[in-house]
């Protein structure tokens, strides 16, 4: 286990190697090996614990009644997820976490991060505000996405998204953390239609881009 690697992600910051390797012991971790493809949770089932990306990456994939599926988040290496399922006992999940390449989780039992040991030591006090911290990020990510998602046009959408980008950038010239697939996804389009509506607006000169760089022009707000 990696504690350097640990101390530097979310739910461990501010905690030193010696702190993490205590708090685990009191959390009765366990950490397993994924392939690419394999699900971690299937929908429909409850969970208890927590999983953080050790390595690797993974999907969250929303299957639907036709058969269709659609990859709703993408979780990275050091990230946190189901956090908010194991938090409410008995909810079944509405999703698959599904490992988009060989991934190695470790896994922590909610109730006993929730729960503060006999000594009340102060780091782990810190994984539950470091945890509660990651909880409100979410919260806050998930309702920018409803906010972009909102309008009915797709150009709307568009500019709602990369005017955020700008905004948290700030910068008129900024990358996005997503490929056009992803970008589709998260805005809820066709990505052939997301392809045709950028370019569109380059035409337009209001933006130009390439591949995850983009650059608003002057008119990018009042088009």
């Amino acid at each position: 286990m990696d504690f350097n690697f640990l101390s530097a992600t979310p739910l461990f910051l501010g905690m030193a190697d010696t702190e993490i390797q205590s708090v685990l012991s009191c959390l009765g971790y366990r950490e397993r090996l994924y392939k690419k493809g394999e699900i971690i949770f299937h929908t429909g089932s409850t969970v208890h614990e927590i999983g953080l990306v050790e390595s690797g990456s993974v999907n969250v994939t929303v299957n639907f009644y036709w058969g269709q599926s659609n990859i709703f988040g993408h979780i990275g290496k050091g990230a946190v997820f189901a956090e908010h399922y194991a938090a409410m006992p008995g909810t079944e999940l509405l999703c698959d976490i599904v490992a988009s390449e060989a991934s190695e989780i470790l896994f922590l039992d909610i109730d006993k991060i929730m729960s503060t040991c006999r000594n009340e030591c102060v780091f782990h006090k810190r994984l539950i505000q470091n945890l509660l911290k990651i909880s409100a990020q979410k919260s806050l990510a998930l309702s920018a996405r409803m906010i972009h998602i909102a309008p009915k046009s797709l150009r709307a959408r568009i500019q709602s998204y990369l005017s955020e980008q700008a905004l948290l950038s700030g910068s008129p010239h900024f990358s996005i953390p997503f490929d056009r697939q992803q970008l589709a996804d998260y805005l809820g389009v066709d990505r052939s239609a997301l392809s045709g509506e950028l370019s569109r607006m380059k035409r337009d000169g209001l933006i130009s881009f390439k591949k995850n760089e983009f650059t608003l022009h002057d008119g990018f707000s009042d088009a």
